[in-house]
């Protein structure tokens, strides 16, 4: 009896140890589990604080790059950059010695030398001006820019030259006036004024042969001489200088008739009336001085502005 109590005793031991050595293992699982949680969730807090970090820079970085095309669309960073046809002489063009020169460009540049600011003459597409100025890559539209029809698109200068829509034909074409254009081919830039004039004009445009579009004025020049065309719809004062500057300029003409009579002015972005005002205030400054007249017998011969002349009369070739 005694040896089978010691026995059930041993026994009784042994149960005992094996569960409290049960226990320990099931705790240190218990807690090494609930560290690894822990850390997992300091690794978490730790990361999304990473990126929310990270997110905060790249918002304030943001805002700074547009705080910065903002204050270049308004000329407040110090330069004054002006969106322009290059194929447009003599308001906007690119000389013999590769530089951009024209009529408009040394207005604008003297302009911003008076505003203390950076003059930057900017190239675009004609028919993608307007995109140019609402993205800010330009702060005005300068180059021969016609107000008539577009007062409510822009907030503008006032203008500073007159001009009008006109025909040029070969000199030998037996073209003489607008009922001679019956049938005939007649090219316009996309997007121009006369491009709109014509589009007014629709008892006139009926009777062509057909109406269609270039890019650019230099190129009609050559389907005219080619005889791809039969007329060019396009601005006088254009019309004036691309004849006198061809060599055979003999072999054109300007019909007396004109399709539309217009202002020139300054374009700027809906609504940016502060930089409007300070180039509006520079160009009356160079009409009291005489700047404007000095540049205008540099490109024309004689002075072809309205600021401060009492007397708009239209313009004569």
């Amino acid at each position: 009896m005694r040896k089978i109590g010691n026995m059930l005793l041993m026994g009784v031991m042994v149960m005992s140890l094996t569960g409290c050595g049960g226990q320990s293992t099931e705790n240190t699982t218990t807690a090494e589990t609930t560290a690894q949680s822990t850390e997992s969730t300091s690794e978490t807090e730790l990361s999304e604080d990473s990126k929310e970090s990270e997110s905060d820079q790249e918002k304030q970085s943001e805002t700074e790059d547009d705080k910065e095309k903002k204050d270049e669309a308004s000329g407040e960073n110090g330069t004054f950059t002006v969106g322009f046809d290059q194929n447009f002489p003599p308001m906007g063009f690119v000389g013999d010695d590769g530089e951009y020169t024209g009529f408009d460009l040394d207005l604008a540049k003297e302009v911003a030398n008076r505003l203390g600011m950076k003059f930057i003459p900017q190239p675009i597409s004609w028919d993608a001006k307007d995109m140019e100025l609402d993205s800010g890559t330009v702060d005005c539209i300068w180059n021969g820019f016609t107000m008539n029809g577009r007062e409510d698109d822009y907030t503008w200068s006032e203008p500073y030259m007159n001009n009008s829509q006109v025909f040029v034909v070969a000199a030998d074409s037996g073209i003489n006036g607008f009922g001679d254009l019956a049938g005939k081919i007649v090219e316009v830039q996309a997007d121009s004024s006369a491009e709109a004039a014509l589009k007014d004009n629709t008892e006139l445009t009926k009777t062509f042969g057909a109406l269609q579009t270039t890019p650019d004025y230099n190129t009609a020049f050559m389907d005219l001489e080619m005889g791809a065309v039969d007329a060019i719809a396009m601005d006088v004062i254009v019309a004036g200088y691309q004849i006198e500057q061809r060599a055979d300029g003999d072999s054109y003409v300007i019909l007396e008739e004109t399709l539309a009579s217009e202002e020139y002015g300054v374009g700027f972005k809906k609504g940016n009336e502060e930089l409007r005002d300070k180039v509006q205030a520079a160009l009356e400054e160079m009409a009291e001085d005489g700047t404007l007249k000095e540049i205008s017998d540099k490109w024309f011969g004689r002075d072809v502005t309205t600021i401060g002349n009492e007397v708009f009369g239209k313009i004569g070739l």
